[in-house]
């Protein structure tokens, strides 16, 4: 770990203003990169709120959303964030075969439409940095424009969230080891 965690103890008014809305929010407590956003409290605050939105109130499940964020961690080789994720996927009900072949860079196959053109628009975001006309389409036609933005979100907040956690070299939780290579 690059960063010394800040106990709300040793917090700034501002920080710890962040800090408590985090915990009083959806997730209950603060999510890991917000512990080195406040070393920029208001990017914290926007961060997290935005990672709150992205994460609880789009209109797809956790089942759906996890493809984009697990895609993304993948892309990233973000240890922290795979672990953290793939545990939600599981809970979600993302199929464990799913999940390995996102972890092995295998292209998975999916019984949903739409979670095949999520995964096929992260991946898509991602690898050649936009889409195709055919894949924008698509998707619009089955995700709509809406359910688009949301999954280019989700893709573009995770990556920050592991660009962040990658930087910092956040360490797994005690007893865990990656199953990224």
């Amino acid at each position: 770990m690059r960063l010394k965690l800040l106990s709300p103890g040793e917090m700034s008014a501002d920080q710890k203003e962040t800090y408590d809305e985090s915990i009083a929010g959806k997730r209950g407590a603060p999510p890991a990169p917000m512990m080195a956003w406040l070393n920029s409290p208001e990017m914290a605050r926007h961060a997290t709120r935005l990672g709150g939105v992205l994460r609880f109130d789009t209109m797809f499940p956790a089942k759906l959303s996890e493809i984009a964020i697990l895609v993304t961690a993948r892309h990233w080789t973000s240890h922290y964030e795979w672990y953290a994720h793939k545990r939600l996927a599981l809970k979600g009900g993302m199929d464990p075969k799913i999940i390995e072949d996102i972890r092995d860079r295998r292209t998975p196959h999916f019984d949903d439409p739409k979670g095949q053109l999520i995964y096929n628009v992260a991946k898509s975001l991602h690898e050649a940095h936009g889409l195709t006309k055919t894949l924008h389409d698509e998707a619009v036609e089955v995700l709509t424009v809406r359910g688009l933005v949301e999954i280019i979100g989700l893709c573009g907040y995770y990556a920050m969230v592991s660009m962040t956690l990658n930087a910092f070299e956040f360490d797994l939780p005690e007893g865990q080891v990656s199953e990224l290579a």
